[in-house]
């Protein structure tokens, strides 16, 4: 059975489009993006993914549960980071009725260089009825916790500030018992958009530092930055000290054990409540190879870092991301991955 190639690089099986990661693809609203935000790079089939210890292995999704929650996605038209970040866990997280919300679409500005969502300019596009449809999504799945996420929006005056505050409280609106985290772009660290936000009525105001500082200008696109997302974080803090801060570090990208414990430093330095350890899993041979498989006895090692630094939780794992098992936080327990097993 032949398939035969675009000049975009798609290719189509049995008349059924199909894109292959890195090409270009045109999106329903009109603009163009890169699939999986990584152009296919000369050397990119030369270098494989690599086998994954056994630690790292995640059952795939298959439950009823699952299938429910995806196809109430559907037909709310919400886009998922826990799909479009390929995140390992969307089999767990789905099952039980749970979910992390992706606004203002799925096409990102910016291309950094561990993220598997589409990159390309939106031109302005925003869907008016998505505050309504991400609260009427949260009723239906009866969440008692959600995470809003988003992709930046640098071709947006305010980043998309106000929308996603719009969406906050909206959900609130609805579901008013339901505790929202927002997991946001850093507004090139404009202090009155992150006020927008933080100001909305959330719980929990997260932003992603990503990785160590010397890695930074190689992991996340030149218009992120280390010191940016500090900055949004520590005035995130002083504006609403009611409001809970949230960060999380990939690891296995070649960072040192003595750049984990300084980047514990600096944010502690900012006031930060919540930090989250993950190994960094490579999303396709375009993006950035991993370093090292972080075994679990080291994660739990990070751990106790954090906490002795006094951060109200460190949420530390092979398989954990910024919004794994977020609802379980409170309860201060490595969201109960101890007693996992």
């Amino acid at each position: 059975m032949s398939q035969t190639e675009d000049k975009q690089g798609s290719s189509q099986f049995k008349g059924i489009p199909v894109v292959s990661t890195g090409s270009k693809v045109r999106k329903p609203q009109g603009h163009t993006a890169i699939k999986n935000g990584m152009k296919a790079g000369s050397k990119a089939a030369s270098v494989p993914i690599g086998r994954k210890p056994d630690w790292l292995r995640a059952r795939l999704p298959n439950s009823p549960e699952y299938q429910a929650v995806k196809r109430n996605v559907r037909d709310n038209k919400l886009a998922t980071v826990c799909e479009e970040s390929m995140c390992p866990n969307i089999g767990e997280c789905w099952s039980h009725g749970t979910a992390t919300l992706m606004l203002m679409g799925d096409v990102c500005p910016r291309a950094c260089r561990f993220c598997a969502v589409d990159t390309g300019n939106p031109r302005g596009w925003l869907d008016a009825e998505e505050p309504a449809h991400a609260a009427e999504s949260v009723r239906l799945m009866g969440l008692q916790y959600v995470v809003l996420t988003s992709v930046d929006r640098d071709d947006l005056p305010d980043g998309g500030a106000q929308h996603y505050a719009d969406c906050v409280r909206a959900v609130k609106r609805v579901n008013p018992q339901t505790r929202v985290e927002a997991l946001t772009p850093d507004f090139r660290g404009r202090p009155q958009d992150v006020e927008t936000v933080v100001d909305s009525g959330l719980d929990v105001f997260a932003q992603n530092v990503e990785t160590v500082e010397r890695l930074t200008h190689v992991v996340r696109d030149a218009r992120a930055g280390y010191r940016q997302t500090l900055d949004v974080l520590a005035h995130a803090k002083r504006h609403r000290p009611d409001v809970l801060t949230k960060t999380s570090l990939m690891l296995g990208l070649g960072e040192t054990e003595d750049e984990i414990r300084q980047a514990l430093d600096d944010l502690k330095a900012v006031n930060v409540d919540i930090v989250t350890f993950g190994q960094y899993l490579r999303p396709t041979v375009n993006h950035l190879p991993v370093e090292r498989y972080v075994p679990p006895a080291d994660f739990d090692k990070y751990r106790q870092w954090g906490l002795s630094r006094g951060f109200l939780e460190v949420v530390s794992g092979p398989l954990v991301r910024s919004s794994y098992r977020a609802d379980r936080v409170f309860d201060r327990n490595n969201v109960g991955l101890q007693d996992a097993g």
